[in-house]
């Protein structure tokens, strides 16, 4: 059987609950949609660090952070982790990458092993961004994911028709700031989006470490991101719920008008797909390098280990193998991603890519039973107390039952991380009596063995991953070298920002 095309699209913070496959009762994706219907919709894919540099490192490489070098967002990616895309260029394909890279800038940190390539510095910009390629940097008018597209889409017409290849295709939305394109500025208008049941949660039983993080909608979503000043009539502690309903509706709409141009510009990539008579033989595969909470516990944001953030939609179309209208829940990660394209690919994994600690799901998506598929996800967070966020870092274990969170409290030296210290903390949370994750049983007697139990198996899983726990002040730190004066300028600058906002 010849060697399919890869089609890979991955945006920017899309939580799996803004697409209509999984039930958004805000939006609607109809484009996205199709690649439900006509394959396969994931539904338990998790990130195992939710946040995007992390994120994309594993994905690319197939490991998790401590492997792959990219902790936080003010890490770069350590070049000499072999990628999926390397293996597949050595094997023949033709590979291009357009759009969102944030692994770094440095020689050795720009895209490799990409026969063309065109990606944003940093976040990059929504309107009129600067992309850098092998031949400089140029300033391409118009709008980011209409860009991206364009981009891609001139290449696949271009690429050489006798060979197979792996296209990149992404996204910088629906990251902040929302700036959503012209043409869709009249969708979602304010006072039409339903609220999440949770918008209010008080997050009384949770961790100490979580009530601290700085990422309510009411209180740390600013003038800047939303585009207007909050009205003096919701200022104050006692204005607190108007002012969590108006800041959700303003962020929401801007969020959801920037999603809308990921599915219109999706659609457009599939009628390329069709019109060039490419479809039957590319697979087609959708995702976002995390989720994101969308006023889900009333919070912006992601990073912590809640399914709003840790989960991933995910959704695959290959007519050859993927029967339509399928589902999947079988647990996966993004560390999977890189050996099951390698497997679609026809290579062997194991040994086209040695360092990878995932393991191929193709067998899952064409509807086998794999008797010995992990029933369990490892997670790791180490950007500790940012100076953003002051999200804790902390590691876990999810079961399709149950979740345990360790808070262990320190940041070891991760650029990006504060070195202060937090009191070790737990969260556990039953997943089947409380989906929601808003009753924190850590402490429950009546869950004593559960909590046991999980101890054991996230132990199990940190030997499994080679990912030492933390044990003290005199665990050691991991060797973050690779992390250049500029990204520790960063955060720098990150700081400032937080100090303006205050």
């Amino acid at each position: 059987m010849p060697s399919p095309n890869i089609v890979f699209i991955m945006s920017d913070d899309h939580a799996a609950h803004a697409i209509s496959a999984y039930g958004s009762k805000v939006n609607q994706t109809p484009h996205l949609d199709r690649l439900a219907q006509d394959g396969v919709r994931m539904d338990a894919t998790y990130c195992t660090n939710s946040i995007c540099s992390p994120s994309r490192a594993s994905i690319l490489t197939g490991t998790y952070s401590h492997v792959n070098g990219v902790a936080s967002i003010f890490t770069e990616i350590d070049y000499r982790v072999p990628t999926f895309a390397e293996v597949l260029h050595g094997a023949g394909y033709q590979t291009a990458l357009f759009g969102k890279w944030h692994l770094g800038e440095r020689a050795e940190s720009a895209p490799r092993h990409f026969d063309s390539w065109q990606v944003f510095p940093g976040q990059g910009d929504y309107v009129d961004p600067l992309m850098l390629g092998p031949d400089g940097a140029k300033t391409v008018p118009g709008y980011a994911t209409d860009i991206v597209t364009d981009q891609s889409i001139d290449w696949l017409r271009q690429r050489d028709p006798d060979r197979p290849f792996l296209l990149l295709v992404h996204h910088k939305a629906p990251h902040r700031p929302w700036v959503p394109d012209e043409k869709h500025k009249e969708l979602y208008p304010i006072g039409s989006i339903p609220e999440p049941s949770t918008l209010f949660d008080d997050h009384s039983t949770r961790s100490r470490a979580v009530r601290g993080v700085r990422m309510s909608v009411a209180d740390d979503l600013g003038a800047d991101e939303l585009g207007e000043e909050l009205p003096a009539e919701l200022r104050g502690p006692e204005n607190r719920a108007g002012r969590m309903r108006w800041k959700y509706q303003r962020y929401l709409r801007d969020y959801l008008q920037c999603v809308q141009s990921i599915d219109d510009n999706v659609g457009r990539l599939l009628d390329v797909l069709e019109s060039e008579g490419l479809a039957e033989d590319t697979v087609v595969v959708y995702t976002s390098d995390q989720g994101f909470f969308l006023g889900d516990h009333g919070w912006f944001d992601k990073r912590l280990m809640f399914d709003e953030s840790l989960q991933m939609p995910m959704m695959i179309r290959w007519p050859a193998q993927i029967p339509p209208g399928s589902t999947c829940d079988a647990m996966i990660t993004n560390v999977d991603f890189a050996a099951t394209f390698l497997d679609m690919a026809g290579l062997d994994a194991a040994t086209a890519l040695p360092t990878s600690q995932g393991r191929s799901f193709l067998p899952l998506v064409r509807g086998e039973e794999v008797e010995d598929w992990p029933d369990a996800v490892y997670y790791r967070y180490w950007e500790h107390d940012d100076p953003i966020h002051h999200a804790p870092a902390h590691y876990g274990v999810r079961t399709k039952q149950h979740k345990l969170i360790h808070y262990y409290g320190a940041g070891l030296g991760v650029p990006g991380s504060s070195e202060r210290l937090f009191q070790p903390e737990w969260e556990l949370y039953d997943l089947t009596r409380d989906p929601d994750e808003l009753v924190n049983v850590a402490d429950d007697p009546a869950y004593a063995e559960v909590r046991a139990a999980l101890t054991d198996r996230l132990a199990e899983l940190q030997r499994h991953y080679r990912d030492a726990p933390y044990d003290g002040t005199a665990t050691p730190r991991p060797d973050w070298s690779w992390a250049d004066e500029k990204s520790l300028r960063q955060v720098a600058e990150y700081t400032k920002r937080l100090n303006r906002q205050e």
